[in-house]
């Protein structure tokens, strides 16, 4: 759903609310009487009316503070995710649902010089302004999200949540699987499946949909972009081997989510590349703060230990009888230690506490696995890591520290 239809539903609620309410009301009378005059019940709607549309104004100051902050403190890529806040449109429509429903109330206020006050919806317009002032002060808390270590957390979180969902448990990379290597296929020849749309980024991929797809045509679907992946236009996304001549390019452009920016479902790249984002912004010289580039690099660790643990090639799709239907692009082990670690290691070459947080991070990595692929990767990585402290380092002493492991850098 549109963020922005949360406050419009609400604003729709408090129209027919206004409209239906205190009509019921004024022909159905409730046996309830505050003993407030009409002149006091109309100052108090008023003054709920106007509060409500000044705080809808803060709402608005809020909203542009915090995606500026966000974009220049930490990554632009944050921008979109924290305006993506539902607590804050669900503010927004509270705050314009109150302000509508009390116009509404204040009309019915003393109607037909009779002096009466409607009862209930007065409670009403009472128990909304409580409301309202109760997500006012959620979002005045949510503003304790900005500091680095809420921001961290949160995206580890994602991540972790991504990786969870996506990985089986199960030690090692299984070996990918090649149409190639499928004579029913490779005679047949290649459908390919181009995109002509403008660019966008692949935020899911529905594997289910494709299987579907394949097993009706008994063909193989090969994706050739991974999710993550911005497409543009002519760029080849399918390649279909054997009889596919039925199924329409519509049907198979159904199963790809596409949207103008990454998101975290399906896509474990994306918190490792807001992270690095973040830890590099910290190391550039107009900001110079490595502790915050190493409070990046814990989350990091965590999110790598995490795929230790999982089989990370979920590519593979295949029928009832393990025939192979989808195939999809996924990153390797290696692929992921590039992207957690490759920039930070290089912009904070010259750096002693990453260098050391970095060695640390790749032991304890080295530590919790037994697989020889996943340690061949590590410490092949690591030895990257001695050559660049060997050319940024020239004093000896220096040099031997940078090459110490240490989990708070010094």
């Amino acid at each position: 759903m549109h963020l922005w239809l949360i406050p419009s539903i609400y604003l729709v609620a408090s129209i027919v609310s206004g409209l239906t309410i205190p009509r019921l009301e004024h022909l159905y009378p409730a046996n309830l009487d505050f003993q407030i005059s009409a002149t006091s019940a109309q100052a108090l709607l008023s003054a709920v009316a106007s509060g409500m549309m000044a705080m809808t104004g803060v709402i608005f100051a809020m909203a542009f503070v915090t995606v500026q902050f966000g974009a220049i403190a930490y990554s632009p890529r944050l921008v979109l995710w924290i305006s993506r806040d539902r607590t804050m449109f669900h503010s927004l429509g509270m705050f314009a649902g109150t302000f509508t429903f009390s116009l509404f109330a204040l009309a019915w206020v003393d109607r037909g010089r009779t002096g009466n006050v409607p009862a209930v919806t007065s409670v009403i317009v009472a128990i909304s302004m409580i409301i309202s002032l109760l997500l006012f002060s959620v979002l005045i808390q949510r503003l304790g999200n900005l500091q680095i270590s809420n921001v961290l957390a949160l995206i580890g979180d994602n991540g972790r949540k991504t990786i969870d969902e996506m990985f089986p448990r199960g030690i090692g990379e299984a070996p990918h699987a090649r149409p190639e290597a499928d004579p029913d296929v490779t005679s047949a020849g290649a459908r390919i499946i181009t995109y002509l749309g403008t660019p966008k980024a692949i935020c899911n991929i529905n594997s289910g949909v494709l299987r579907q797809l394949a097993e009706q045509a008994g063909c193989l679907i090969v994706v050739t972009c991974s999710v993550g992946d911005t497409l543009v236009l002519g760029i080849p996304i399918l390649r279909l081997y054997g009889p596919s001549d039925h199924i329409s390019e519509g049907s198979l452009l159904r199963a790809f989510d596409l949207q103008i920016e990454r998101t975290f479902e399906n896509d474990p790249k994306y918190a490792l590349r807001l992270l690095v984002d973040i830890g590099i912004k910290a190391l550039s010289p107009a900001i110079n703060d490595p502790t915050t580039a190493v409070q990046t690099i814990d989350q990091l660790e965590d999110l790598l230990k995490r795929m230790e643990q999982r089989s990370l090639n979920v590519g593979e799709i295949r029928d009832a009888t393990g025939k192979l239907r989808v195939l999809i692009p996924v990153p390797s082990w290696k692929d992921y230690v590039i992207l957690a670690f490759e920039e930070i290691s290089h912009y904070g070459a010259d750096s002693i506490q990453v260098m050391r947080r970095l060695r640390s991070a790749l032991n304890g990595l080295l530590n919790a696995s037994a697989d020889n692929h996943v340690q061949s990767v590590l410490r092949a990585f690591m030895t990257r890591l001695d050559i660049s402290i060997d050319r940024s380092f020239g004093d000896p002493d220096e040099k031997l520290r940078a090459k110490q492991g240490d989990r708070q850098g010094l």
